[in-house]
């Protein structure tokens, strides 16, 4: 079927007269005389018969009508959606996030995305930060949000930091340590709460006895979520080494204590994590890119 005649019959039978039809469509009035004659040819029966000095649609015409309107109309609703797919508006934005960002990080984040661009769908997944990596080599999600240090990127990876904050040993106050300053070895003999394999600060903790040398930590208790290993230490029981951002709070209030380790500085890295040379969603564009606004404001940018 030649859907141009079909227009140019939708628009005739809207408007109720050839010549307005010819008006808007910038298409001389005799074109579109001989073009839906022509139809009417193709599809073997008339489609206008004239009234008085106008036109009025013959039976068939009027029951072609409602038809063409359903075409046009689904038509101007893809058109819509590629234009608010292209804007941003529309999609769906697949997102791993390592513990850290998820719980600290993420939650205001989201909501300051989703009251600007509410119809995008959003697929959240919180893990470690191996399987959070993991997930974007595979193209299980678009992005990752990462909180740590990785002590090698695979080279498909591309990895923008966002921000540093520190990693801390933390106590209960009630701890011979609490607000000491002693030397890694003797942090060591502590027993500790941690998260599970895969963690990036677990990782960095174990990477740091090796390079002081020092004994191993012992991992007397392990949990999958921060929050767990957090209020197993705040409850009395061992020590956790955690970023800043987890544990500020606590200690501000005198819940947690820091412990001072000689020498020991350490910057946990947040970052964005993307597919390197592969094109973004004007969605995942605008999440990140409100992302690092965010950023920016709470730098003072």
């Amino acid at each position: 079927m030649n859907l141009h005649a079909l227009r140019l019959f939708h628009v005739i039978a809207t408007t109720g007269s050839v010549t307005r039809a010819a008006e808007l469509l910038h298409i001389s009035q005799p074109a579109i005389t001989a073009q839906i004659k022509k139809f009417e040819k193709e599809l073997t029966f008339d489609l206008f018969q004239p009234q008085g000095r106008g036109i009025r649609l013959t039976e068939a015409g009027a029951e072609l009508f409602p038809l063409a309107q359903r075409l046009f109309s689904v038509e101007q609703q893809i058109e819509q959606f590629c234009q608010d797919y292209r804007s941003g508006t529309k999609g769906h934005v697949r997102l791993a996030a390592t513990y850290l960002p998820a719980h600290f990080l993420l939650p205001a984040w989201l909501a300051r995305y989703k009251q600007q661009y509410e119809d995008v769908e959003m697929s959240i997944t919180t893990t470690n930060s191996s399987d959070a990596l993991q997930q974007l080599l595979n193209m299980e999600v678009d992005l990752a949000i990462y909180g740590g240090l990785p002590e090698e990127s695979p080279d498909e990876i591309q990895m923008e930091e966002l921000f540093q904050d520190e990693l801390w040993f933390v106590v209960s106050p009630d701890h011979r340590y609490a607000d000491q300053q002693i030397s890694l070895h003797e942090m060591m003999r502590e027993p500790f709460v941690m998260r599970e394999e895969g963690s990036s600060t677990r990782e960095r903790l174990f990477s740091l006895c090796r390079t002081y040398s020092a004994p191993s930590p012992r991992i007397a208790l392990q949990f999958n979520g921060l929050h767990e290993a957090i209020t197993a230490v705040i409850a009395g029981y061992g020590a956790n080494f955690v970023s800043s951002l987890v544990v500020r709070d606590y200690v501000e209030r005198k819940e947690l204590s820091r412990v001072f380790v000689d020498g020991v500085e350490l910057q946990n890295i947040i970052a964005i994590c993307t597919r390197r040379h592969e094109p973004l969603s004007a969605a995942v564009m605008n999440f990140i890119r409100m992302v690092k606004d965010l950023r920016d404001a709470d730098l003072g940018k």
